[in-house]
């Protein structure tokens, strides 16, 4: 069976390994076939199989993928909510940028 693990140890920094797994695997076993045991078990850390976050028990299945996940350092929402008081009400948002001689709010 084949998997592939993906995960970032760093911002823009992505690391992908396909690996040949016996039927039944688990999520565990793949993670100590590539050496990221370690890795999967810092603080902080979730494993995920497509996304969803998964158990080291979870069976596998033919060309899952399995993610190791970051935790975030800031919460999008407020982040997003930053940049927006940066660029001020008036540089940012669906009307900022108006045509030359068109009506307002156009």
């Amino acid at each position: 069976m084949r998997v592939t693990l993906a995960r970032s140890p760093a911002a823009r920094q992505v690391e992908e390994r396909q690996l040949e797994l016996a039927e039944g695997s688990t999520v565990w076993q793949a993670l100590q076939a590539a050496g990221w045991l370690e890795a999967a078990q810092a603080a902080g850390v979730q494993v995920a199989v497509w996304g969803r976050k998964a158990a080291p028990a979870q069976v596998l299945r033919e060309r899952d993928r399995i993610e190791l996940l970051r935790p975030l350092k800031v919460d999008p929402k407020v982040a997003r909510r930053e940049r927006f008081r940066k660029q001020g009400a008036r540089a940012a948002g669906l009307f900022a940028k108006k045509r030359p001689g068109g009506k307002p709010g156009y």
